[in-house]
């Protein structure tokens, strides 16, 4: 029996367990990113570690995030990140060069390394043959310090593509039909590996538009083989030495199988307001639309960029809708603008906005109350452009530009032939804005938005918390810990960041958290999807949460409430969730014991006989990391 590619990588970097055991598993890991709305966090915990330098092969201080300087906050980051990447060793990609996922697959990534990043869409990178993964910054800053990375052994899917794609059909309908069948929580503990003859018709940053919105599934990474597609985009940007041939063997063997017939689909949109909540465009012609966004990390490539100019040449925006594009990378604009197609979407009505996250994470381009904004974005979740009411859609390039000029939400199909759009044989190399690791002895630049670093202190064995909230299924981080242009600047500076938590479900929460001193959450099902902020951990700790208890937590923010020694516990029975209310208070007696030998615990409702039988799911590293108060506490001890 032959293994997988993902087994094959996993395999190639173990340092602890067993692959394919289902146990928890170590691996070493090559490459870190951080983007500035996490790095500054990170960066505090790699210096409480007390490592000097970055231990691993290449580390990347990406600023894109938190770009609109409407107060000295971000540029207070921006000095610290910099000073940080010199003194520690990393490298730092300036303002303006561009969305660390789009950058890093220009210039860093290379096939069969894996890659860490405090941020969930890091398994963008498997477009290249890479393992990448997305985690909290604290255990990105672990990894930078040689620390190994744990993970749950994950089951690995293989997704067969067969057939070829209609015209007008994109890679971003690929990833929504697979959202469509399998649903925001799909993916959990699973790694996506795409094989099949439909592979070889994808280029790198289609392949990057599929693993880029693999996150969305909920899965731990997403992969496609290195091939020639790879070596060809590796030597378009003048890195064909880090190219290495990268496949699953003949006979490997899977969890499951999944087969996709490409000539079957059509072009996808996922409606309001989650990913998975997918419909065909057809379905939903003549929906009046107001914006129309195209970028982000997820289509904002050379190819997708120039196709969105293709449509859009010769003709006007609609009077009614504004369009605004922001390019994935300040290589992708200068192309651009070389080529002349800046000044096709120029000509047609378009705003350009930096290199940069900008309205995907709500930082700026808010649209109107109740407006229609199509964006070729990855997530919808309601209130994430900053617009409460909008109904936000993902689409297609193809979709947006089309819909951009009709004002309607118009099917790409009724416009004739598609524009073909090849990779570039020569990618424009520059790279001035990426500032090599520094002086070992820079001087650390800390701004009065820099705030210590909070820690909590080790668990205790009995626990009177009253619950503090109680939510339903599918919270997000963005619902535990909004982004947007208020609230993210404010990332390094946790005293005013948590006057921010549940602040779009129960502005009260903040108040009543610290009145109780010490509470619990309650949650239904997938707790903590969407983005990898450990802030959505890192802050309820501050308040004085020591528990949260879900009937299922998303994978990296259980993780995430692990490294800041809040306990994750789960329903053993569900219907044991109708029982708890808000300011229930729930007693835990013989908890170290329990936590430390894996026994049953048991929650006690004060004032009635109900107890309630919950576990905790931890590993045996796990457990010593909350027992310990917190992964940092824990890497210090040990």
């Amino acid at each position: 029996m032959g293994d997988n590619l993902a087994q094959k990588i996993l395999k190639s970097h173990l340092v602890s367990g067993r692959v394919s055991s289902g146990e928890e598993i170590g691996i070493k890991i090559d490459q870190t990113l951080t983007q500035d709305a996490t790095g500054t966090m990170a960066y505090l915990q790699f210096e409480a570690i007390n490592t000097p330098r970055v231990k691993t092969e290449l580390s990347v201080s990406y600023i894109d995030h938190n770009t609109l300087q409407t107060g000295f906050e971000n540029a207070d980051d921006h000095a610290f990140l910099q000073s940080c990447a010199a003194r520690f060793g990393l490298y730092f990609s300036r303002p303006g060069n561009g969305i660390c996922h789009q950058v890093h697959l220009e210039r860093f990534g290379v096939p069969g390394k894996t890659l860490l990043g405090s941020d969930s869409h890091t398994p963008t990178a498997g477009g290249l043959g890479m393992l990448a993964m997305g985690a909290g910054g604290l255990d990105v800053a672990v990894a930078m310090g040689g620390g190994a990375f744990y993970l749950k052994d994950p089951k690995v899917v293989k997704i067969g593509l067969y057939g070829e794609r209609p015209d007008w059909v994109s890679a971003k309908d690929i990833i929504l039909e697979v959202l469509r069948r399998l649903s925001v929580k799909g993916g959990v503990g699973k790694v996506f590996e795409y094989s099949g003859p439909g592979v070889l018709s994808l280029t790198v940053p289609e392949r990057a538009t599929i693993t880029n919105m693999g996150a969305e599934l909920g899965a731990t990474s997403s992969l496609f083989p290195s091939d020639e597609q790879t070596r060809l985009f590796l030597k378009a940007q003048a890195r064909e030495k880090d190219w290495i041939p990268l496949a699953a063997d003949e006979d490997a063997e899977y969890d499951e199988e999944i087969t996709l017939d490409l000539s079957t689909l059509e072009p996808l949109a996922a409606q309001p307001h989650m990913p998975d909540n997918v419909a065909p465009i057809s379905t939903l012609a003549d929906i009046k639309v107001h914006q129309v966004a195209i970028g982000s990390c997820t289509n904002s490539s050379y190819l997708d960029l120039m196709t969105a100019a293709a449509i859009l040449k010769g003709k006007t925006v609609s009077a009614d809708v504004s369009l605004v594009i922001a390019p994935g990378s300040r290589q992708v604009l200068t192309m651009l603008a070389n080529n002349g197609a800046l000044t096709d979407l120029l000509d047609a009505g378009a705003r350009i906005l930096e290199s940069a996250c900008g309205p995907c994470i709500g930082m700026g381009q808010s649209p109107a109350s109740g407006a229609v904004s199509l964006r070729t974005f990855n997530r919808n979740f309601e209130g994430r452009s900053g617009t409460a009411d909008a109904g936000i859609y993902l689409v297609s390039p193809e979709v947006a530009a089309a819909s951009a000029v009709t004002g309607y939400i118009t099917d790409p199909r009724t416009l004739g032939k598609a524009p073909q759009i090849e990779v570039p044989l020569s990618f424009r190399i520059d790279d001035s804005l990426i500032i090599a690791p520094g002086n070992p002895e820079t001087q650390i630049v800390r701004g009065p938005n820099i705030k210590p670093l909070p820690v909590t202190s080790k668990l205790e064995d009995h626990y009177r918390l009253p619950v503090v909230i109680k939510l339903g299924d599918n919270i997000t981080t963005d619902d535990i810990m909004p982004a947007g242009a208020k609230v993210l600047p404010f990332r390094s500076n946790v005293p005013i960041l948590s006057e921010f938590v549940f602040s779009k479900i129960d502005p009260q929460f903040p108040a009543r958290a610290k009145a109780a001193g010490k509470g619990i959450i309650i949650a239904g099902h997938n707790y903590g999807q969407g983005s990898s902020r450990e802030h959505a951990a890192l802050v309820p700790m501050y308040l004085g949460i020591r528990a949260v208890l879900a009937k299922s937590f998303a994978r990296i923010h259980k993780d995430n409430l692990v490294n800041f020694g809040i306990l994750p516990l789960s329903f053993v029975q569900e219907e044991d969730y109708d029982k708890i209310d808000v300011d229930t208070n729930l007693s835990i007696i013989d908890l170290l014991e329990a936590v430390i030998h894996n026994k049953p615990l048991v929650l006690h409702i004060d004032g009635t006989q109900t107890k309630i039988p919950v576990q905790h799911n931890l590993t045996e590293r796990q457990a010593k990391i909350v027992l310990a108060g917190g992964l940092l506490n824990y890497t210090r001890e040990s």
